[in-house]
């Protein structure tokens, strides 16, 4: 059954099927129709262009006069499955204690590996069940969530396997992202080679064999995972097929740029420290940059320098980091407001780093992120607006009518 989108004010990010990523000064063009239809038949869009070229066709019409259709966000870095919330530690914040500082005592990831342990897998999808679709109301239509809070075979299989299920129960695009290297145990804290140990040869094997990840990550920070035990975790991902998304230079660079170029890492997220030395290294391979504009608001720290990442001709990602601890929101509609007003990014380079390249930095492109015939019918319909640009302009605010995914109504 098909459905007519009509008297479309805007309809964005209009693209052909070669177009998977834009980069450098190519993210100032968004693509548009003013005017326009759009034509979707079973989950896909069928066809699309201004109103003067509508063919004649009997199918269900839907209005669209002063409303601005586009792809929903593409979030390609969440740890969307979690248990409680940690907001003890974000009053220890406002009183003076640092991230690093939390960890130290016990909190941060730590804390939500507690957790998870004593949930079982059933609870704990229901609670990411319906996290996930409040997420989605807010405008989010293709997702990557990674596991990370178990720190323990038992504990990162339930992450992994709630991930699944959330996969097979929901139609919006989801990809499970292996983080067991998210932090160091307490069991393992004099000898973390031995939990690596248990990384590659237990939890690896069983994760392949159940089919239970996209991806493989490790946060290369220092007090977490250097750089040469990230290349010893990636290499051995690689073996069982995961491709690699890593977590690098939040507070400090430590050389996890150069590892996860030399692995072909699909993206290198966070980079809120970032050298020009370390963006020539980017500019040199296949690796894209995501920035986590949220994580930046949260923690009161510099956010990533979107700015010189695109003007050094790179492309940009741009995800939630939704997480209990550094991120808690899921809100991409600010993240696209931050983009323009933190990290000096237009709208129209905002909303490619949030679709278009969303969609490539968790292997997406040919499905989703932008609106190109044979693609899955994934988009949103704004409220009535001025024009694209209030999107960004007002920030904190959820300017998003409906979302559609596969062509239905969420």
């Amino acid at each position: 059954m098909g459905q007519l989108f009509i008297n479309i004010k805007e309809l964005l990010q209009v693209r052909n099927a070669s177009e998977q990523l834009v980069s450098g000064q190519d993210m100032k063009d968004l693509p548009l129709l003013t005017n326009a239809y759009l034509w979707i038949e079973n989950g896909h869009i069928k066809d699309f262009g201004p109103m003067n070229q509508l063919p004649e066709i009997a199918i269900p019409t839907i209005d669209c006069k002063g409303k601005i259709i586009l792809p929903p966000w593409c979030d390609s870095h969440t740890h969307l499955v979690y248990t409680n919330t940690r907001e003890q530690e974000f009053v220890d914040r406002i009183n003076g204690l640092t991230y690093e500082e939390i960890a130290q005592r016990g909190g941060g990831i730590l804390n939500s590996a507690k957790q998870i342990a004593s949930i079982s897998e059933d609870e704990l999808y229901a609670i990411s069940l319906e996290r996930l679709e409040k997420t989605i109301q807010l405008g989010t239509g293709a997702i990557e969530i990674k596991s990370g809070y178990g720190l323990s075979m038992e504990g990162e299989l339930k992450m992994l396997r709630v991930i699944k299920r959330l996969q097979e129960s929901t139609t919006i695009p989801i990809k499970a992202t292996f983080l067991a290297a998210h932090a160091i145990p307490i069991a393992y804290q004099n000898n973390p080679d031995a939990y690596i140990d248990l990384i590659i040869n237990d939890m690896l094997p069983v994760i392949a064999k159940e089919n239970l990840a996209d991806f493989i990550d490790v946060f290369c920070e220092k007090g977490y995972f250097s750089p040469e035990q990230m290349d010893r975790i990636l290499k051995a991902g690689k073996k069982y097929g995961l491709q690699s998304k890593v977590h690098v230079n939040q507070f400090h660079s430590i050389g996890g740029i150069e590892v996860a170029v030399a692995n072909e890492s699909l993206s290198v997220d966070h980079l809120e420290v970032l050298s020009e030395q370390e963006i020539d290294i980017i500019k040199n391979s296949s690796t894209i940059p995501v920035a986590l504009p949220l994580c930046s608001l949260f923690l009161s720290i510099p956010y990533t320098p979107g700015r010189k990442i695109i003007d050094a001709g790179l492309p940009l990602a741009i995800a939630s980091d939704y997480n209990p601890g550094s991120a808690p929101s899921s809100n991409l509609n600010l993240a696209l407001s931050l983009a323009c007003i933190k990290m000096k990014l237009t709208p129209e380079e905002a909303i490619n780093a949030l679709t278009i390249n969303g969609a490539f930095a968790m292997d997406l492109a040919t499905t989703v992120g932008s609106i190109t015939k044979g693609k899955k019918a994934n988009f949103m319909i704004t409220e009535p607006l001025d024009s694209y640009h209030q999107l960004a302009y007002y920030f904190g605010e959820t300017l998003i009518e409906s979302v559609y995914i596969n062509g239905k109504k969420q």
